[in-house]
């Protein structure tokens, strides 16, 4: 993971509608840059739900929500349409912006161990720095304790 403090990387991305997409795009803005696992899976569909639920309160924040996984555009294209999610879903199949922001670790899961992405949330600042860095968060929590950091 990064830390809070740093310059959080620049990378483009392919969104859900095939549009290349990059984190400069965005400066002066703040941004939620999160980071799941897998499209249509219960933990990831509850989160990004819960994103969604509490979207139009990040607008009013001026933040933008941005998804990320290795899920492919269609995927994304797919899951967004099905769960009505209103922000970007980008897709990293080669693991750009997965490895530079750290999240693509080791995972034990039924004592099997593996590479994957670890379920992580940075808060990014209108001049690009990280100032908050949260991994491990949980689907059902992550967005309102976003949205709470946010508003304090």
């Amino acid at each position: 993971m990064l830390s809070v403090g740093a310059k959080a990387p620049d990378f483009t991305l392919t969104d859900q509608n095939g549009k290349s997409v990059s984190l400069s795009d965005f400066a002066g803005k703040r941004i939620v840059l999160y980071f799941y696992p897998k499209d249509n899976t219960p933990g990831c569909t509850r989160q990004a739900c819960a994103f969604a639920g509490v979207y139009e309160e990040f607008r009013t924040l001026n933040a933008v929500v941005i998804g990320i996984s290795k899920d492919s555009s269609t995927s994304h294209q797919k899951f967004a349409q099905k769960y009505s999610l209103p922000f970007l879903l980008l897709s990293d199949p080669e693991l750009i912006a997965i490895q530079a922001y750290g999240v693509w670790q080791e995972k034990k899961n039924y004592g099997k161990v593996s590479m994957g992405v670890v379920r992580s949330t940075y808060v990014i600042d209108p001049d690009g720095i990280i100032e908050q860095a949260l991994p491990n968060v949980k689907p059902d929590t992550n967005a309102a304790e976003i949205l709470d950091y946010l508003r304090s």
